[in-house]
Formats: structure tokens, sequence, C-alpha cells
């Protein structure tokens, strides 16, 4: 039995079985001060007031025999849930920074043959073992910034052996760190070099049987300049029942995206830089979780996603933080969520549930993560005293965490 007490606030409080949050409930979460929290095996077993003074098993809190942490007035949350990555890549496309601050677009440095073929022909050149030690080193980042689950995506490879050697590379770090990994085949990324648009469709499809071998999730990037819906359609009915749909959507252009991947029950469709009231009403009622990527905007200064008007609609909204060489090259959640608040609008309690709770739903893991909930992965951070939610997203660059738990 490990104790943390002394517990300055336990903030994201949900009860059992609340595996997203929409709507106005976005904008609530449980709040506990001055409280003391029990883990056993790796789980949170129960939680409480000091006042108390009287924890899980009848031991008395201050001086328990049991191992202990005093928070001594932190905050203790859930970690964050970051639900769409691309950190496996190989060595960097800072010379493209130059290029987006001398004017040129996204779409015109993919059109010179850069962006993300040119991580492509980076990664084709780099051994699996030293892709894996790069890879590493940003998820380590990530996790000392907070994260405790992630999904991490395919995409830079584009040829057969490349992507399988990702989908490797992305299974290894989920056998090597404590944080959760999913993992996602994102084949159809771009049209890889060598092929017409035609035949590497059919190159992904014919890849479907392998990936699924290592992947949880299939994504496309169903945008303007990219794959189409048509596209994503045949990528996604070869992929049924092997591979749950997440899709890339709207970054671009509006692009029909959301509506293909709502069709094909997709879990969650990601990005959602322009949508209109057809994507909002497409979405309602159903499984699938939009995931906004304001790190995305922040870096290409393109808009940021409507976020509360899909809450006004009754939707809920996840927030990830699209780490990748190109458009976004932070795993950084708690900016994550100061970007939500600043850009988006979004009230602190808001963007907390959606880097917590609606991002670990986004990637299948909100039964074990993203809440303060008896039963789920003690996956926590405990801060430095004095913290709460509104100070995590107002002061966004200071220093907050003491200890991250896994």
């Amino acid at each position: 039995m490990k104790l943390i007490y002394n517990i300055g606030l336990l903030a994201g409080i949900q009860p059992e079985g609340v595996l997203r949050v929409e709507g106005a409930a976005q904008g609530s979460t449980g709040l506990l001060e001055n409280a003391w929290l029990a883990i056993e095996d790796g789980r949170i077993v129960d939680y409480g007031e000091m006042a108390d003074q009287v924890g899980h098993d009848g031991f008395v809190i201050p001086g328990s025999d049991r191992e202990s942490i005093d928070a001594h007035g932190g905050m203790v949350m859930p970690g964050f849930c970051d639900s769409h990555t691309h950190v496996v890549y190989a060595g960097s496309r800072d010379g493209e920074f130059l290029d987006k601050i001398n004017g040129l677009s996204y779409e015109e440095i993919a059109a010179r043959g850069g962006g993300i073929l040119n991580s492509a022909d980076l990664l084709h050149r780099t051994s699996e073992e030293d892709l894996l030690e790069q890879s590493l080193v940003r998820v380590k980042e990530m996790m000392d910034k907070g994260t405790v689950a992630m999904e991490i995506k395919s995409g830079y490879g584009l040829n057969k052996a490349d992507e399988l050697k990702m989908l490797r590379v992305i299974r290894r770090i989920g056998e090597t760190v404590p944080a959760k990994v999913k993992s996602t085949f994102l084949g159809a990324h771009a049209v890889g070099r060598g092929f017409t648009h035609e035949a590497y469709v059919q190159e992904v499809i014919d890849m479907i049987p392998e990936a699924a071998e290592y992947a949880d999730f299939i994504d496309v990037f169903c945008d303007e300049g990219f794959f189409t819906v048509e596209d994503t359609d045949r990528i996604l009915t070869a992929a049924e029942h092997l591979l749950t749909p997440k899709i890339h959507a709207n970054e671009l252009a509006v692009s029909g995206g959301v509506q293909v991947g709502v069709r094909h029950k997709a879990l969650s469709v990601d990005h959602l830089e322009r949508t209109t009231n057809a994507e909002i009403f497409a979405l309602e009622d159903t499984w699938t979780m939009p995931t906004m990527l304001p790190g995305s905007s922040f870096f290409l200064g393109l808009p940021y996603g409507q976020a509360k008007e899909f809450l006004k609609a009754g939707l809920g909204v996840a927030l990830a933080s699209d780490y990748n060489p190109g458009s976004s090259p932070s795993g950084d959640m708690r900016f994550v969520m100061a970007l939500g608040c600043i850009k988006m609008r979004l009230t602190p309690i808001e963007a907390f549930n959606a880097v917590t709770l609606n991002s670990a739903y986004a990637m299948g893991v909100s039964s074990e993560y993203g809440s303060i909930t008896r039963g789920k992965k003690a996956a926590l951070i405990l801060t430095q005293p004095g913290w709460d939610l509104t100070k995590l997203a107002y002061q966004y660059q200071t220093p907050f965490i003491r200890q991250v738990i896994l």
C-alpha cells in the first residue's frame, strides 16, 4: 500500500464508468481539498479528506507505517493522455522551419518534396535500433512533462518494410517504458516515392494484414492534397474487423474526413482546424471523439478548432499534441492545455478534461487512465505546493511537477 497525504487539491475525480465527458459536463470535474489517496498494486484504491484522519482500511493517515508520500499541499491530478502523436521519426526538419519563417506554407513545402516525404527519406536511411533510441528520448521527455499514456503513429515509412519497422519500434517503446502506448498504422500519410496515387492506395490496403499484427488503430490523412474520401473509404473498408479507425481530417480544408470516419465508426477524428455545422451534426450521437491539435495551429499559423461550438452542441472535445517534426515539434501537454484556454477559450476545467479523460477515451484507454477513479491505474502527477487547474494553464511555463507517479 502506498499513501499520498496532505494533498492540497485532488483534481479530476470521476465516478466509475465515466469514460468521457461531453457538452456542459466537460466544464466540471470532482475536486477535493486537503485530501489523501491510497494506491495498491499500481491502482487507486481509495481517497478522502485528511480531516477524516482514517484511510482505506482503517489506518490512521499521518504516521502510517505503509509507504507514504507527503504531498506538502501539492495538487494530485491524473497524468496527461496524448491521443495523437508522430513521435517515432528520424532526424529533424529544422531546415523547413526556416522555409516557414520565409513564408512557405505546409502545402508548398510538401509540394517541393519536403514535409512527410523528407521524414520518410530520413527514416529509410535509419536503422531500427537508431530509430528506437532517437524516439525513446522524445517519449521520455513527454513522460517527464507528465504524459502517462500516448498514441504513436507510423506514417514516415511509406513503404511496407519501413512502415513495419516503425510499428515494431512503437511496440518496443511500449515494452520499454511504464507509460501506456497505443499504436496506429498510418501508411496513408502521403503517397510514397515511386508510386502513383492509385498504386499507393492499393499498397496501403495490401499492408493492412501485417500492420494489424502490431497496431491497434488505422489512420488516413483525409485532406486536400493527400487522400480523398473515396481513398479513405476503400482503406477503412479493407481494415474492417482488423483495426479501429482514427482519422486525420479538416486540417487543410473541409475534406469530408469527419463524415467518412463516422461512417466507419472511428474512435476519433483529429485536427478539425476547419469545420462547419455539417461536421458537428455528423458527430452527434456517435462514439467518435472530436480531437483538436492546437500545437499544430500554433506552429503553422492555422485556425484553431472551434471547440466551444462543439461543446455547445453537446459534444465532447479532446486535445492532443500532434508531436511531429514538421508541424508540432513539442509533446508538452500542459502547453496544449494552455492553448486550449488562451486560443480556443476553453475554461481551465474544460481544457483539463480534454487533455486527460477525453484524450484517454480517444485512444481507447479511459477505463484505465484519465481520471481519479477507484480501480483505475495510479498514473498521476504530484505538483509542487500551491497549484490548481487555473494556475496550471495560466502560468504555463513555470515548472510545476514534483513527481510523475506511474
